[in-house]
């Protein structure tokens, strides 16, 4: 077993419980909607770090290619799995009750959750950059771009409770998202 397969073990077990959390949630929330007080803004964040997620397990395949590893790559790597999994942790409690009211909660919760999603991003900082000097990948021009604009946009949603903003976050992260996704060179990870 290589060291990367090794790592990816730990990885996959950790971002793993941050997706069933939010799938165990959602399929909660489906059961109780008759008792719960939905709203969507929370629904789409749920999906939103669900495909985040993903993402970033599969960007973590990039990996394979690091023949020798320090501890701090392994540290980086495990923390930013840890950081993901609080993140998904934060949008549904664990025991959620049938009375449950989403928005409150969304709001009550909104800067912790938002703090950490900011913090995932600082992470990925030097996640990439260690990527791109091993020569694993190439440091996408609009990278630099990218994290600065999520950067900017969590901490507004960390000190903001406006009710326009969060709602238009949550419909325009993943689109912009997807297009930074579409001309960069994930889609050729496992090629």
């Amino acid at each position: 077993m290589s060291v990367f397969e090794y790592l990816g073990v730990l990885l996959s077990v950790i971002m793993g419980l941050g997706v069933t959390h939010i799938l165990v949630g959602l399929s909660k929330t489906i059961h109780r909607r008759k008792t719960t007080t939905l709203f969507w803004v929370h629904s789409l964040w749920a999906i939103n770090v669900l495909i985040y997620i993903v993402i970033v397990w599969w960007g973590m395949f990039w990996w394979s290619g690091q023949q020798e590893w320090s501890f701090f790559q392994f540290l980086l790597l495990v923390l930013y799995a840890i950081v993901l999994f609080f993140a998904a942790s934060l949008l549904f409690p664990w025991d959620l009750p049938d009375d449950f009211d989403f928005e409150a909660h969304f709001f009550d919760t909104r800067p912790w959750f938002f703090s950490v999603l900011a913090i995932a991003w600082c992470i990925d900082i030097p996640e990439t950059v260690l990527k791109s000097a091993g020569g694993l990948r190439d440091l996408p021009e609009a990278y630099v771009a990218l994290v600065i604009a999520n950067l900017v946009l969590f901490i507004l949603a960390m000190f903001w409770s406006n009710q326009t903003y969060h709602k238009a976050f949550a419909v325009v992260w993943p689109v912009y998202m997807i297009g930074y996704l579409s001309i960069t060179t994930l889609a050729q990870i496992a090629t």
